[in-house]
């Protein structure tokens, strides 16, 4: 690896992450905020050899969105990073990535849930799960409505190989060219949610998944453990 880091993919990687662990320290220190904010690599169609760098240079937890890509790549990846899915999943796509990943972002629907626990318990295991909401409410978008948060975190509790860790959303930018009043609505509810499963001995309620390459620092002010970054840490990429 210290042999390639000459190369500018690797130089520009380093330089763009020091900027973004600034910036969440700089959002943490505005918002009050001492606990942790949790920086993950989101390697959509980012070549594992850069992914790998990012991992020695400190980045310890990826995003993958799509699972043939990732199982494709998998085993390239060095120094044994955290790896989350975050993409949308299909209940057959479940059983291939279930022993393979440590917490699924983009739990969206019971029926999904209901195939995630059937394959966590077929492989011995228990899956750490957060439920997609579509704060925005918009029909392009995957994700429950806030509405139906509450009801969706009784069912999980009902299942014996998921655990709830909290909430993920992609909130829509408001007309004003900000999300913050979506960002807002997601901290109450993940506010409401941990006041909610608190001591019910199902879930451990502590992760708040959103902010994205442009809104990161937004969504630190507003309680995000999370923030997925692409293309501000790895450059501008072409997706299919």
């Amino acid at each position: 690896m210290r042999e390639r880091s000459s190369d500018s993919r690797f130089s520009a990687v380093a330089d763009n992450l020091k900027r973004i662990e600034e910036n969440i320290a700089e959002a943490k220190l505005k918002a009050g905020r001492n606990d942790e904010v949790r920086l993950m690599g989101v390697t959509k169609t980012v070549d594992p050899e850069v992914v790998n760098f990012s991992v020695w240079q400190g980045v310890k937890l990826l995003g993958e969105n799509r699972v043939q890509e990732f199982l494709g790549k998998r085993d390239a990846y060095e120094g044994d990073p955290e790896i989350h899915f975050i993409g949308s999943l299909q209940t057959n796509k479940v059983k291939y990535i279930i022993d393979k990943v440590s917490m699924i972002h983009s739990a969206n629907s019971l029926h999904l849930i209901e195939e995630i626990n059937k394959r966590a318990a077929a492989a011995g295991l228990t899956m750490d799960i957060l439920i997609e909401v579509n704060i925005g409410e918009e029909e392009s978008k995957s994700g429950i409505p806030p509405a139906d948060v509450m009801s969706l975190a009784d069912s999980i509790g009902e299942l014996s190989n998921v655990r709830l860790r909290g909430l993920m959303a992609i909130p829509p930018v408001d007309t004003d060219g900000s999300s913050e009043r979506y960002f807002a609505q997601m901290q109450k509810l993940f506010s409401d949610l941990k006041a909610k499963t608190s001591g019910d001995g199902h879930s451990l309620v502590d992760t708040l998944s959103m902010g994205m390459s442009g809104d990161y620092v937004q969504a630190i002010m507003h309680g995000s453990t999370i923030v997925r970054i692409g293309s501000v840490l790895y450059g501008y990429r072409k997706y299919n």
